[in-house]
């Protein structure tokens, strides 16, 4: 199906899987990233993983912290580092929630997508999340083998 001139550029980079298995994912939020012309090009390649990564706020910014961006095959001398901390770009208002999140109630900020937009600009979604215990990653588990057991079950009964 060809795709519409406002969809044309974007495209899902990397996604973080184990976030939403180890985390209650309570906030979503979307937040631009400043990159370097060569981790762009090396992201238009798909290149990456946030799977380890997480964001923290540091000195009044935020910060996305063990991600990783191959370098660029055709780049010279101006090559950037791989796990380098990257700058997020998000409104002072959303800062200040984000900071008193992880400062007072203990969550954590954990990257749940890395993404170009519509417009063509690299975006990354990030999750206010509280950790998972065990007993819950189990119940979380018996919930999703019940309802393949369900669809299971109405596929065989039509």
């Amino acid at each position: 199906m060809p795709k519409t001139p406002e969809e044309k550029n974007y495209k899902i980079l990397a996604v973080n899987r184990r976030a939403r298995h180890d985390y209650f994912i309570e906030d979503e939020l979307e937040c631009g990233i400043l990159l370097s012309g060569s981790e762009v090009k090396s992201l238009r390649t798909a290149q990456c993983n946030i799977a380890e990564s997480y964001a923290s706020v540091e000195l009044q910014e935020l910060w996305l912290i063990n991600s990783y961006i191959a370098p660029y095959g055709k780049t010279g001398h101006f090559r950037h580092e791989e796990r380098r901390k990257r700058k997020l770009l998000v409104s002072k208002r959303e800062l200040t929630k984000l900071w008193s999140n992880t400062k007072r109630e203990g969550k954590t900020l954990v990257p749940l997508v890395l993404y170009f937009n519509h417009k063509g600009l690299a975006k990354v979604k990030i999750g206010v999340a509280k950790g998972k215990k065990l007993v819950d990653k189990r119940q979380t588990q018996q919930k999703r083998d019940w309802k393949r057991s369900q669809q299971r079950l109405l596929k065989q009964s039509n």
